[in-house]
C-alpha cells in the first residue's frame, strides 16, 4: 500500500515533535523547513492532528506547536487511517465504472491487504517511531532556536 504525501509529511511532523524536549516549542515554519516540504502543506497536516488531538498549538510570542499525551500514545495505524482518509486501495468506480464491479474478487482481497496493513501499523504508537536511531537523526535535522 501506499501512504499518500500528506500522510508522510504528518507522521514526520509528529515525529519531529516527538524528540524535542519538554518544554520546547517547534514553530509550524521550523517543521516544514526541517523536513524540507512547503510551509502551506506543513500547515494543513498540523491543523489536522491539532484536530485529531495529537498536537496541542500555543499562540502568541512564546508560541510553538508541541505533542499531547495523547499524541506520544496513540496508535500509528489509527493516525494513518485518520489521516489517510476512508479510501479504498483500488478504485472501482468512477467515469468509467470497473467491467468487473458486480463479481469481482479483486477489490475484496486488496480492503483485507488494506486492513492488515493497518493492523501491523496498530502494533506501534508514535513514540515507539522515535527509538534509536530515528530520534537522534530527527533530532539533528533541526539547529538550535535562538
Amino acid at each position: 500500500m501506499r501512504l499518500t504525501k500528506y500522510t508522510d509529511l504528518a507522521l514526520r511532523a509528529v515525529m519531529r515533535l516527538a524528540v524535542v524536549g519538554d518544554g520546547e516549542l517547534l514553530t509550524t515554519r521550523e517543521i516544514a523547513e526541517t523536513m524540507r516540504v512547503p510551509y502551506t502543506h506543513t500547515a494543513k497536516a498540523i491543523a489536522h492532528l491539532q484536530h485529531l488531538g495529537v498536537v496541542e498549538a500555543r499562540r502568541g510570542r512564546n508560541g510553538g506547536l508541541t505533542l499531547t499525551g495523547t499524541g506520544r500514545h496513540t496508535g500509528v495505524g489509527r493516525l494513518v487511517r485518520a489521516l489517510e482518509g476512508d479510501r479504498e486501495a483500488v478504485a472501482c468506480e468512477g467515469d468509467v465504472p470497473c467491467p468487473l464491479a458486480g463479481g469481482c474478487r479483486l477489490r475484496r482481497a486488496l480492503r483485507d491487504a488494506q486492513e492488515a496493513f493497518y493492523t501491523s501499523l496498530d502494533q506501534l504508537v508514535v513514540n515507539d517511531l522515535v527509538t534509536s536511531p530515528t530520534g537522534p537523526v530527527l533530532l539533528s535535522l533541526g539547529g538550535p532556536r535562538d
